[in-house]
């Protein structure tokens, strides 16, 4: 039997191409495009795919410079020591902080969502019971070995993609026979008959946060280096593959949407893949789309446990304090399982939260977690600037897997994060998620200051 390969931390290195790729098409593709896609549409309407080409362009982007960065060190365990190394230590300490904790919240709200779905089938059954069932199955999950946690994250992924391409599917059969549906007929026509941009430019500006915040999970890419069977080859490929999969799906099932349905009969309240398979006569379809999205809920909390589990290891590492030391520690299998453990509690304290927290409260701080995506991206490409920048003529010539049009990519991915933090100030809900995360990060900050000043 082969020897299994591990990282210089001890970290197994088990995961294959076809894990990597799904763990970020997985963590980007959910219950946003499921449930939340008609209210997109009726928002910007057609327009909505020309703002997810360009969000595809600049996270594309945003993926090749964290492909070079990972590349540059694969032994590194996560993309905030990079961040740590180029743009200095507060910086990768309030990254790393601000990272976890968004990923914790993200997972609450999931197990939370989880409970919701499964009422669909039992009305009666507390949202606490699925929760808690739900996060024991993924904890045991992720410390059999990181394999496991692989291979449940591709099943899941499959899942919402076959969904998916069924939609697709079906927008391709339906236009090709002009199907009548109940608001007309199945055509391109509803697509690009009308005003591409019916909102006008107010629309299509707005419709920029729904769609960069459907991206959040694409960088966890950055967090699989250290435990990838063969990174030199698995993270070009799986860079390159995720975000075009990502924009052609996500189009592909808006495109669908759109030419199934005029736009503005999509339904902004209800799923839009529920209301086109009942159109079409499969009567179940709310149970299939409710298990979709049940699937979604438990995929997103399974990748929370992977990166929150690893990124606690990573924040702890070398720390000498008897909490942090065992924190840091790798186990017999190449995990860092109490690092694993105390993430899954933590998220399982949703549980709590669910009954004692009113939900105003916890969508305000879900979103809060939501907007500090576009600080970690930019921070991830101001940090492969700065990492180009140190290299000589001969090591860039060296380098095998470049950023394309480096630094014009850089300056227009960090140019279209502010561009998105800018159109947040123009609704309310998105201006206090804004404001809340700016005063997350200097709190963050000022306690990091703080925490230095003792140890003078």
């Amino acid at each position: 039997m082969a020897q299994e390969k591990k990282s210089s931390s001890g970290m197994s290195r088990s995961l294959k191409n076809r894990h990597v790729q799904l763990i970020a098409l997985g963590g980007t593709i959910g219950t946003g495009l499921f449930l939340g896609a008609g209210r997109s549409i009726h928002f910007a309407g057609p327009s909505l795919i020309f703002a997810y080409l360009i969000a595809g362009l600049a996270c594309f982007f945003l993926m090749r410079a964290l492909g070079e960065l990972l590349l540059s060190n694969t032994e590194a365990v996560s993309f905030i020591d990079f961040i740590d190394k180029y743009l200095g230590p507060k910086t990768g300490f309030v990254a790393g902080w601000t990272y976890l904790i968004c990923w914790i919240t993200i997972a609450m709200a999931e197990v939370t969502a989880a409970g919701l779905y499964m009422q669909f089938w039992f009305p009666g059954l507390p949202t606490w019971v699925t929760g808690l069932f739900l996060l024991v199955i993924l904890f045991f999950m992720n410390s059999i070995t990181v394999s496991a946690f692989g291979e449940t994250e591709f099943w899941f992924a499959i899942i919402k993609v076959v969904a998916i391409l069924l939609l697709i599917l079906a927008g391709v059969v339906l236009v090709a026979i002009h199907y009548k549906t109940p608001v007309g007929y199945a055509s391109l026509g509803n697509l690009f008959g009308g005003n591409l941009f019916p909102n006008g430019a107010k629309g299509f500006l707005l419709s920029f946060q729904m769609v960069i915040f459907s991206f959040v999970g694409i960088e966890m890419i950055g967090m699989t280096a250290s435990e990838t069977a063969d990174p030199q080859t698995i993270i070009p490929k799986s860079i390159n593959d995720v975000p075009i999969r990502i924009i052609l799906f996500y189009v592909g099932s808006l495109v669908a949407l759109m030419c199934i349905y005029p736009w503005y009969d999509v339904s902004p309240t209800s799923s839009p893949f529920v209301q086109v398979f009942q159109g079409i006569g499969i009567k179940p379809a709310a149970a299939i789309i409710n298990f979709v999205v049940l699937t979604a809920a438990a995929s997103s909390c399974n990748s929370a446990i992977f990166t929150t589990g690893r990124m606690l290891y990573s924040l702890t590492k070398g720390s000498k304090n008897p909490l942090g030391k065992r924190l840091s520690q790798i186990s017999r299998r190449g995990l860092p399982a109490t690092a694993i453990l105390v993430s899954t509690l933590l998220i399982g304290i949703s549980v709590i939260i669910d009954i004692l927290v009113p939900n105003g409260v916890f969508e305000f701080i879900s979103s809060v977690a939501t907007t500090c995506f576009l600080f970690i991206w930019s921070l991830i490409v101001l940090a492969h600037w700065r990492y180009r920048r140190q290299l000589t003529t001969e090591q860039t010539q060296a380098l095998s897997f470049k950023m394309p049009w480096y630094p014009f990519s850089n300056v227009f991915t960090i140019a279209f994060m502010i561009f998105v933090a800018i159109i947040l100030l123009f609704q309310v809900q998105t201006l206090v998620a804004l404001v809340g995360s700016i005063v997350w990060l200097l709190g963050l900050y000022g306690f990091d200051y703080y925490r230095n000043l003792k140890q003078i």
